[in-house]
């Protein structure tokens, strides 16, 4: 049987590349378009990165979400492309929605025609967020499928857009889409603008330097962790599996305090450190808790998470110091 054709949106991404490793080592025929080309082999083993074929396109024009669809012929879209960095979007929020919900939008009209055409029929997975939820009590978590969704930032607002917009094209024209609200993952190769790998080169840095103070943003925030291997994994589940039309959380369903985890990375690094708050790193728009139940994705692939939070930081840690 030939092997199953994917497009990767974002290839070149953080999760965009730990996407194409588990697809090219689960046997699909992977086409990864990225802003900037083909990434350096390293997420991607040199013998992974020679399977994927890499595409260079700038999907804010129309024509290059057409040429990257027809050049793939994809059984499957998994859409990642994004501004994915929150402070990002606050500062461009123009960006955040040409980007965010202007690709979407484009791919999404790219498909409806070929599927209209009787040319093409993807499963198209749109990779949302959990900060789609926005603020909700810390008794009502971890948050289901159900919870409202009140976005409170740039980023979440064209989060949610992306997904109405995904959502209207399944009810108007059957486009096979499937939407997440992604919590935060984490994982080698991740940028030190994320909490994870930023706390990890401070505290590691300390360690080295002998310094005793590592600085910290707000500790009381908590959020829900998952290695960037099983969001990998999730996504390919929900494309196999998943319904179409449906959003599913991928989460762990436990929040961990930003304090929390700086203690467990001090005591994976071994280092004897204590965390002073630095205004600076505190985002004003942070919300207080956040945390999602995988509940749905569970009972509808069966999918459940293989690595925890401690995986998560051994990874980033063990990279940090090679």
């Amino acid at each position: 049987m030939a092997a199953r054709r994917a497009l990767v949106t974002g290839a070149g991404g953080f999760a965009g590349q730990w996407l194409c490793r588990e697809l090219v080592r689960t046997g699909w025929d992977v086409t990864g378009s990225s802003l900037v080309g083909a990434p350096a082999p390293g997420i991607l083993s040199v013998d992974d990165h020679v399977l994927v074929r890499w595409r260079r396109d700038d999907l804010l024009h129309a024509g290059s979400v057409r040429g990257a669809v027809d050049d793939a012929m994809p059984d499957v879209i998994f859409h990642l492309a994004a501004v994915s960095f929150v402070p990002a979007a606050s500062r461009d929020p123009s960006l955040a929605l040409d980007t965010n919900v202007g690709i979407a939008v484009r791919l999404l009209d790219v498909v409806e025609e070929r599927r209209a055409a009787g040319t093409l029929d993807p499963v198209v997975l749109i990779v949302g967020s959990g900060e789609q939820y926005g603020r909700h009590e810390a008794s009502a978590l971890p948050l289901t499928e159900a919870a409202e969704c009140r976005p409170y930032s740039p980023y979440a607002a064209s989060k949610m857009a992306q997904e109405q917009f995904a959502l209207a094209a399944f009810r108007r024209a059957s486009v096979r889409v499937v939407c997440t609200r992604s919590f935060n993952h984490s994982g080698r190769g991740q940028s030190t603008d994320f909490v994870i790998p930023g706390l990890v080169q401070r505290v590691v840095a300390a360690a080295r330097a002998g310094d005793r103070t590592v600085t910290i943003g707000n500790t009381s925030v908590a959020r829900d962790f998952l290695h960037v291997e099983d969001v990998a994994r999730a996504y390919v589940a929900l494309v196999e599996h998943g319904l179409p039309g449906e959003v599913y959380n991928v989460s762990s369903g436990v929040a961990v305090t930003i304090g929390d985890l700086a203690a467990q990375i001090a005591a994976i690094v071994s280092a004897p450190v204590e965390f002073t708050p630095d205004p600076a790193l505190q985002r004003a728009a942070d919300l207080p808790h956040l945390s999602g139940s995988p509940q749905r994705l569970h009972a509808d692939t069966g999918w459940t998470a293989r690595l925890g939070l401690k995986d998560v930081i051994r990874d980033v840690v063990a990279a940090e110091m090679a």
